[in-house]
């Protein structure tokens, strides 16, 4: 019988995975208006990897949950880290290419979502101070410089 260290990895860091979903279309962007504490803020659909659950699967269901669409992505622009020391948190964030066919229009089925907005890079510019975090222009700035990964570099044994 073999005996297992539950102690192991208890000392390790483990930043907040979280995912994200750049969906364009035509030169828009799609973002999410939504409350982070008190404050109404914009970001991507996005938010944290769930327990057994992939990245894929996690960036879709997010995508569903904040706006109502079921798309596949075609491919990562970008991982980030990042820390919030207003939270004393960091973030590992992987950032997911959706190419819509068109402004879809959109049903956020989560609460803390006000509205969904199609928005043009000089529109999400004049909202910098609304961000919900610099990550928001990365990811967009990322994808225009024509960063792609393949999905298939991401392994799971999900």
């Amino acid at each position: 019988m073999i005996e297992h260290d539950h102690t192991h990895g208890k000392e390790q860091f483990k930043p907040n995975t979280t995912v994200a979903a750049v969906v364009h279309h035509d030169g828009k962007f799609l973002l999410v208006e939504e409350r982070e504490n008190g404050k109404t803020v914009f970001n991507q659909p996005a938010g944290h990897l769930e327990a057994n659950e992939n990245l894929e699967t996690a960036v879709k269901r997010e995508l569903t949950e904040e706006t109502g669409l079921s798309l596949s992505p075609h491919y990562i622009s970008g991982i980030y880290y990042f820390h919030r020391p207003e939270f004393g948190l960091y973030f590992l964030r992987f950032s997911f290419v959706f190419e819509a066919s068109e402004c879809f229009s959109t049903s956020p089925q989560d609460a803390d979502i006000v509205a969904c907005h199609w928005l043009t890079l000089e529109e999400i510019k004049a909202k910098k101070a609304q961000l919900r975090s610099s990550m928001v222009l990365d990811c967009i700035h990322d994808y225009l410089a024509g960063q792609k990964v393949p999905l298939s570099t991401i392994k799971s044994n999900l």
